[in-house]
């Protein structure tokens, strides 16, 4: 199993612990004000509430690294299970999401109810109704304070879980420039040496063309050398052909003369 599949693994078991958290707590907002405890379990509603909607928002997040694990699986058939997968918990989510609305508004009426109940013994009189209103101002006072604490712990989780979304993000988005940047300079790589062939290939032609030319000086000097060799063969003969022509013409010319001269 490669690095993205295990990662899926983890992110399915993240869900699944996501899944049984946020369904406790559900179950404890649905659960609310039928102890008989209307005021403190009024308070203690946001403090469910906000850890649901932290579960639900951890789903989220899920969710969008499911949706990028599935892109870089290395076949398909592990891409297409992944993509069933998301849809699946996307049903999931808007499962839940309705649940806890149901949750909430059964626990808006159990605590109406049990406040209703609550102010009939208040209002009963007599000393039980007095120690019962001191004992219940109290844990009134105790049970704002820790639901003070717990609201700030709550947004200063959700704050971390925000951020640690944002960082996944912004380390994403890195990894894809990175990733661009790699296959920029591979294009680069290849057209450097596209490049340096090219210019190999022009300084071979150059040379190339520089030793046609020398040839062509050298066979061009060859063939004016032959001319001139010719030429001169040519004309040497000439002069020598009119030289015996003159020898012969004069040669005849004498045995003439003294045939003259006799006579």
């Amino acid at each position: 199993m490669d690095e993205v599949a295990q990662a899926v693994a983890e992110l399915k078991r993240e869900w699944d612990q996501s899944i049984v958290q946020i369904q406790e707590h559900i179950r404890s907002i649905e659960s609310c004000g039928t102890s008989g405890r209307g005021i403190e379990d009024a308070n203690s509603l946001p403090r469910l509430n906000g850890a649901a909607q932290d579960g639900l928002a951890v789903l989220r997040s899920l969710q969008f690294k499911l949706d990028i694990l599935a892109q870089q699986l290395s076949t398909e058939e592990e891409a297409q299970s992944a993509q069933l997968t998301l849809e699946f918990w996307k049903e999931q989510y808007q499962s839940l999401h309705m649940n806890l609305r149901n949750a909430n508004l059964q626990a808006k009426s159990n605590i109406r109810k049990a406040a209703q109940q609550e102010r009939e013994l208040l209002l009963g009189g007599g000393e039980e109704s007095t120690i019962r209103r001191r004992n219940l101002q109290t844990k009134v006072g105790m049970t704002s304070a820790a639901e003070s604490i717990t609201e700030s712990l709550r947004r200063t989780r959700q704050l971390m879980v925000q951020e640690v979304e944002r960082s996944a993000s912004t380390l994403q988005t890195f990894e894809e420039s990175t990733g661009v940047l790699r296959q920029a300079e591979s294009e680069y790589k290849g057209h450097r040496s596209l490049l340096m062939r090219t210019r190999n290939l022009l300084s071979t032609m150059r040379r190339q063309d520089v030793l046609d030319r020398v040839i062509l000086a050298v066979g061009f000097l060859i063939f004016l050398s032959a001319v001139l060799y010719v030429v001169s063969k040519r004309i040497g003969l000439l002069t020598l052909q009119r030289k015996l022509t003159a020898s012969f013409k004069a040669g005849s010319l004498r045995p003439e003369f003294g045939e003259l001269q006799m006579a």
